[in-house]
């Protein structure tokens, strides 16, 4: 997941379910500055555990698929990135698709949203999500047979934008 998460830029990374920090760990180590990280946890333990182990990370208890109201008034900026590994599957996909609307209403048309899913076969998202505001596509990695259970890695991408990933 992280190796998709572009370090040239300054922008804001905002991480969604970090739990207790693998993938944040793995953002630290490809070079993500700490300030430039906004966790979004919902559980309390979490949060106090993130904050003992990542100094310097930004952490905001909250619900990601409330990322609007969340992240109102805790970030400066357009983030460039939305790394996700909430189990999007056990969602209904309205409120799949709601939250990667709110991702990219934060990041811009350019933004990327990176997402780790157990579905070997299903995007957690449709590929070609539609919201009011045009439609997403997305790309899967190869599974990732390693991990038990295997795994996938998902990119989304705004229609007929910067870096758009081919489906």
């Amino acid at each position: 997941m992280a190796s998709y998460v572009d370090v040239k830029t300054n922008d804001p990374i905002i991480e969604l379910g970090p739990g207790t920090g693998p993938v944040t760990q793995a953002l630290l180590a490809r070079g993500i500055a700490p300030k430039r990280l906004f966790l979004v946890e919902y559980e309390h333990r979490f949060c106090h555990l993130l904050s003992e182990r990542y100094p310097g990370v930004n952490i905001i208890q909250g619900d990601a698929y409330s990322l609007r109201d969340t992240l109102r008034g805790k970030i400066e900026g357009r983030p460039a990135t939305v790394v996700s590994s909430l189990p999007l599957l056990v969602r209904p996909e309205r409120d799949r698709v709601e939250l990667l609307h709110q991702a990219f209403e934060l990041m811009g048309n350019d933004g990327l949203f990176i997402q780790f899913t157990y579905g070997l076969t299903k995007s957690p998202m449709p590929l070609h999500a539609h919201s009011l505001d045009g439609a997403y596509v997305g790309k899967g990695s190869a599974p990732i047979l390693l991990n038990i259970p295997p795994a996938r890695v998902w990119r989304y991408r705004k229609a007929g934008h910067a870096g758009q990933p081919s489906v």
